[in-house]
């Protein structure tokens, strides 16, 4: 009898050989499973937002009621999250979908959410900056060959290197399709027998810390 911790392997255990399996025999009964899978998938995910919420709202409510420091954002996070939600509401009872382009939910995602994230982003741009400025900084052979590669692929890439000389952007173009794709797909490669290896790991039962 399977008790306690022994459940979430065991359908760890079955669902993941399922999945293998039905990917190396795509016929019936395995050739569905990958569908019926995905289906299951987008309904635990709605479950899972659902917990992320309410995670997110007791928090701050908890930081509101305790005034730690910074507890007046979370006031203005808890306002804009009622306001879009009571939005979104009116927005699918008026148009049928929230979505469609003048509803007042689709007026605030353009006006207010997008012009928010492209701040964020923006702030971006002076971490990459620094982190360009320690990585690029000469102290070996290894650091010189990247500075160097750097500066020709970003001068290849402005029109002015074209007007100096033709071969200039394509000089870059062949960095960017052979040194640089040779390192990516190397990268790629790893990154794919991680994963590999870490769900045969959950699969298997030995990698237990989503119990946790």
């Amino acid at each position: 009898m399977i008790k306690g911790k022994g459940i979430p392997l065991a359908i760890s255990f079955l669902t993941g050989t399922i999945i293998i399996i039905a990917f190396f025999i795509p016929h019936a009964p395995f050739g569905s499973f990958e569908e019926i899978s995905l289906r299951w998938y987008s309904i635990i995910a709605g479950f899972t937002m659902l917990l992320g919420v309410d995670s997110l709202l007791r928090l701050h409510t908890n930081k509101i009621k305790r005034k730690e420091n910074h507890w007046a954002y979370s006031i203005v996070l808890l306002f804009g999250f009622l306001l879009i939600v009571i939005v979104g509401i009116i927005s699918t009872i008026r148009y049928g979908n929230a979505f469609l382009t003048g509803s007042g939910f689709m007026y605030m995602y353009d006006n207010m959410i997008i012009p928010l994230q492209s701040t964020m982003f923006s702030l971006l741009a002076f971490f990459i900056a620094s982190a360009a400025y320690r990585a690029f900084r000469a102290r070996n052979f290894d650091a010189t060959l990247l500075l160097i590669t750097a500066i020709i692929v970003m001068f290849g890439r402005v029109p002015i290197s074209e007007m100096i000389s033709p071969k200039i952007p394509i000089f870059t173009e062949w960095i960017m399709s052979v040194p640089q794709m040779a390192a990516k797909r190397g990268i790629i490669i790893g990154i794919a027998l991680g994963a590999i290896g870490v769900s045969l790991r959950i699969i298997l039962g030995i990698e237990r810390s989503y119990l946790s």
